[in-house]
């Protein structure tokens, strides 16, 4: 990696003109005027519109008839430091990217009303690099060092809505008079400029409204989201073939494998894939990936994909590393399948959002029960939740621009609401016996098992998005055998 331009460059290594143009320290006023010209104009491209235009103009449109005559400030958030003057990759906030289809750091969407009613709406961007000033080259964040920014008119041909300099946007909010809501939590500078004009209790509110809107998706976000499940199909396809390789090094040569397929074909993992083998698949959310991979376990998959318009995929499958279940882990692993189908058959439109869950742990209760691990009768183990010591979680969750999508939603109208067509949830029963578990026969421990499928509310009930993976042990065996030859 290149290493920025410093200002602490030595005085007797700096050229004697070197402070006078007002750029960095080493700079003469020769190489300065040089780097100004020579460049041909590109500012201006002919772009088409995203596809998803017409979705984020009736988004904001909806949002502005909630909040009739309030200014709403929508920010996309700020780079983060990962290390020293290293930075993450950026991922735009979720609410910003629902209204824009934007991703770009650093900007904002303001939604100022009109008087006679509705709002007018500005994405402020930072526009392309001055090249008078030396910004372009001498800036760590210059499109020298970062790439070429789309100019504000190509932001206005992109996204279908004007665009200003972002860099004004702070003092136009300190100056603006009236009621503003700001979703918090993204742009520290532009709450500094809301401070005596915003309170956090009506801010709330727009960010809870921001998750519910998105519990119904619309039809573009149906499609990226099942283009993410299939991608992540295929990722999952290049592990099985991989598994000896894996054998050979650890968790990770899984982990790097399905990173491979989500950069190739979108834009990221949609959240840090829990490549969990052997004992490591009782832990829920096993990261760290830096395990062994043994043939006679199981490797516990949880993965996603997610697309350049930043929806994501989350999938589970059990896997024996071998390619064959031992008789134990095929009971506990069929166990859970149909638990997994009762739960998928329990969504359709119409039914309590809590339905599927229910369905999926009564069955693994009576399992429990009927294995000897716990004493029924069936009814009284729910009504105690002991079954929770092995299921540990809830069967599923809202799926969408957020692995745990619409998570600021009211509970009446997520976890005690109503399914619609539209929604899409996951459905993900699992039993995990720990290592150090002594009430469960020394067999049980260490076996993890979860099936996690991503399911489609439809008009006339539920489709599996992510069938084109195997669930039964049987299929998931014959699968493993086909891809491995």
């Amino acid at each position: 990696m290149a290493e920025q331009q410093s200002p602490e460059t030595p005085e007797d290594e700096q050229p004697n003109e070197g402070r006078k143009n007002g750029l960095e320290p080493g700079v003469s006023d020769e190489l300065a005027e040089n780097m100004k010209s020579g460049w041909a104009d590109t500012e201006r491209r002919d772009l088409a519109p995203i596809e998803q235009a017409g979705q984020t103009a009736r988004r904001r449109a909806a949002l502005s008839e909630r909040f009739p005559g309030e200014r709403l400030v929508v920010p996309a958030g700020r780079l983060k430091t990962r290390s020293n003057d290293t930075e993450y990759p950026f991922r735009a906030s979720v609410e910003y990217v629902y209204l824009t289809g934007n991703q770009t750091e650093d900007s904002v969407l303001v939604m100022e009303p009109r008087p006679e009613g509705g709002h007018d709406a500005t994405l402020y961007l930072l526009p392309r690099s001055n090249r008078e000033n030396g910004e372009f080259w001498l800036d760590g964040q210059g499109e020298l060092w970062v790439g070429r920014r789309n100019s504000l008119a190509e932001g206005e041909q992109l996204y279908g809505l004007p665009c200003a300099d972002v860099r004004e946007v702070a003092g136009k909010l300190r100056e603006a008079t009236g009621p503003v809501r700001v979703v918090r939590g993204h742009d520290a500078e532009v709450e500094r400029a809301l401070t005596d004009k915003v309170t956090a209790e009506r801010d709330e509110e727009l960010r809870v409204h921001l998750s519910e809107a998105r519990l119904v998706k619309d039809d573009f976000e149906v499609g990226e989201l099942q283009k993410a499940v299939d991608s992540t199909v295929r990722g999952f396809e290049d592990v099985v073939r991989v598994l000896d390789r894996a054998e050979a090094t650890s968790e990770r040569y899984i982990e790097g494998t399905f990173f491979l397929r989500a950069r190739v074909e979108g834009n990221d993992i949609g959240y840090g894939s829990i490549c969990a083998a052997g004992p490591h698949a009782t832990t829920l959310h096993w990261v760290r990936n830096d395990g062994p991979v043994r043939s006679g376990d199981l490797l516990l998959l949880d993965a996603g994909v997610e697309t350049h318009t930043l929806y994501t995929a989350d999938v589970t499958r059990t896997m024996p590393v071998n390619g064959t279940f031992t008789e134990l882990q095929r009971t506990i692993y069929d166990a859970v399948y149909e638990a997994q189908e009762a739960g998928i058959a329990a969504v359709r439109p119409g039914a309590k959002y809590l339905d599927f869950h229910h369905a999926a742990q009564r069955v693994l209760a009576e399992k429990l029960v009927e294995w000897g691990l716990l004493e029924g009768p069936v009814e009284r183990v729910l009504e105690l939740g002991l079954q929770r010591r092995w299921t540990l979680h809830g069967t599923g969750h809202m799926l969408g621009l957020d692995v745990h999508d619409c998570a600021a939603a009211r509970r009446e109208f997520y976890a005690e609401g109503t399914l619609e067509p539209g929604m899409c949830l996951t459905v993900e029963p699992g039993l995990y016996f720990q290592p150090d578990d002594v009430t469960v026969p020394e067999e049980y421990r260490g076996i993890g098992v979860r099936i996690e499928d991503d399911i489609l509310v439809t008009e006339d009930g539920n489709r599996n998005m992510s069938a084109g993976l195997p669930r039964t042990s049987a299929d998931v065996e014959a699968w493993m055998a086909r891809l491995r030859g």
